[in-house]
């Protein structure tokens, strides 16, 4: 993470940030919900097992790895 008051300190981390925050608004509503630790919980087993990648031709992370042989 970056000092506070520099967010140039990393910036693929800040994006990611702000995108997380944006889909844990959005697409997950954790508004409505308990905890926010489930949340993030549920938000990262999303974005390494089930979100289609465009670099990735398309495919999750977990299908593209296995299909490379990785796993």
């Amino acid at each position: 993470m970056s000092r506070a008051g520099t967010p140039t300190d990393n910036p693929v981390i800040e994006s990611f940030n702000g995108w997380m925050k944006d889909e844990l608004e959005y697409d997950f509503k954790y508004k409505e919900k308990d905890s926010i630790f489930k949340v993030i919980d549920e938000y990262i087993k999303y974005h390494n097992q089930k979100r289609l990648s465009f670099k990735l031709q398309y495919k999750s992370p977990i299908r593209f790895r296995s299909e490379l042989g990785y796993t």
